[in-house]
């Protein structure tokens, strides 16, 4: 649904950024502002918020219904036809809202780097990185979206839940992940936050394992990552499962990863930095000996992108703050032998923080 007031607060952070105007393509930010949430592909769509408060839209024909139903009849919606492609409804654009050679254009990081270099030469403008211009709009999330995001990690665990029966020896990673979205849907998840990782054993050392023909076995770990969206907005849950009783080797590295996930969210609260909730983590498993094998940052934003600011990690010196939204993800990935994760997101709160995702975290054995 289009916020009049969210747009209003765009505009002064386009001025703010020296930029003459900011284009935005199908994307969290655009959905976030207008409620659009068109199809992503080759064809050029772009919202132009202009830095002293006007706006229009260059759109194919094929998504034009969407935007001028949405957009206030103030914001002119310029289409173009395939047979045409963009360009020169683009440049009459340009000339109708005075944006001439030497103008400073920002593109956000949903415009393909093709039609920014080709609008920059047609048009001899100078072109900008857009891509975190608006992010300080979706950094801290209300009480709506907060909802939103509590419902979408209520379905993952739910989903979760109702997969622990399904898994046993023989099942292939394959058929657990099948069976994983299909529950999601069953729960009520509008679609799935991304490709679920579902890893046994030693592919799980890979933290973005691609899937392929694994098989559990007796004395299996299996590591499963996942979300799903809720009315726009994402969760994002991992949970390591065990597949009779682990060796007492491996039962130490759970042990470990479990103690780093809670302490980051016992530390987690406002004022504090990015990087010091990442190292409140990490030196547990740099404490244990496993630091090596923790190679990746602590957590990442999420709202209505599964990957948005704040990323929490070593070198980010922004200070948290209630309604800030990410995850708390430690691991250790030890390659050939084993990967184990465990991951919560969470919302910032007055004292501390809330996780949105709830299922039980102590080590499980199916």
């Amino acid at each position: 649904m289009f916020d009049t007031g969210k747009m209003s607060q765009a505009f002064p952070l386009v001025a703010a950024s020296g930029c003459d105007a900011l284009v935005i393509g199908p994307s969290p930010d655009l959905e976030y502002l207008t409620g659009l949430a068109p199809h992503p592909g080759e064809r050029f769509n772009g919202l132009f918020l202009m830095a002293d408060g006007r706006s229009f839209a260059v759109v194919s024909k094929i998504y034009a219904q969407e935007y001028r139903e949405t957009l206030p009849p103030a914001v002119t919606v310029n289409e173009w036809g395939d047979e045409e492609w963009f360009y020169s409804t683009l440049s009459k654009a340009f000339s109708d809202h005075g944006i001439h050679e030497g103008a400073v254009i920002a593109f956000n990081d949903s415009i393909m780097a093709v039609d920014a270099v080709e609008i920059a030469r047609r048009e001899k403008i100078q072109s900008a990185n857009g891509w975190h211009t608006l992010a300080p709009l979706r950094l801290i999330k209300d009480s709506e979206e907060v909802a939103c995001m509590k419902k979408a990690g209520e379905i993952s665990d739910s989903a979760l839940e109702a997969l622990i029966p399904f898994i046993r020896p023989g099942r292939t990673e394959k058929e657990i992940r099948r069976k994983l979205l299909e529950l999601l849907e069953d729960f009520g998840a509008t679609s799935t936050a991304f490709s679920p990782i579902v890893a046994r054993g030693e592919n799980a050392a890979m933290p973005h394992y691609p899937g392929g023909e694994g098989v559990l076995k007796e004395k299996d770990s299996l590591l499963i990552d996942f979300g799903c969206r809720y009315k726009g907005y994402f969760s994002d849950i991992t949970r390591t499962f065990f597949i009779g009783e682990p060796d007492p080797d491996i039962r130490e590295i759970y042990e470990v990863v479990l103690k780093s996930q809670i302490r980051g969210e016992e530390f987690a609260r406002p004022g504090i930095t990015s990087e010091s909730l990442d190292i409140a983590a990490r030196s547990v498993i740099e404490g244990a000996g496993f630091g090596p094998f923790f190679n990746n940052r602590l957590g990442h934003g999420i709202g209505l992108a599964i990957h948005e600011s704040p990323n929490i990690m070593r070198g980010n010196t922004q200070i948290l703050s209630e309604g800030m939204t990410f995850s708390i993800e430690p691991g250790i990935y030890i390659p050939g032998k084993i990967g184990i994760r465990i991951e919560n997101c969470v919302v910032v709160t007055s004292g501390g923080c809330e996780p949105l995702t709830r299922f039980p975290k102590d080590l499980r054995i199916l």
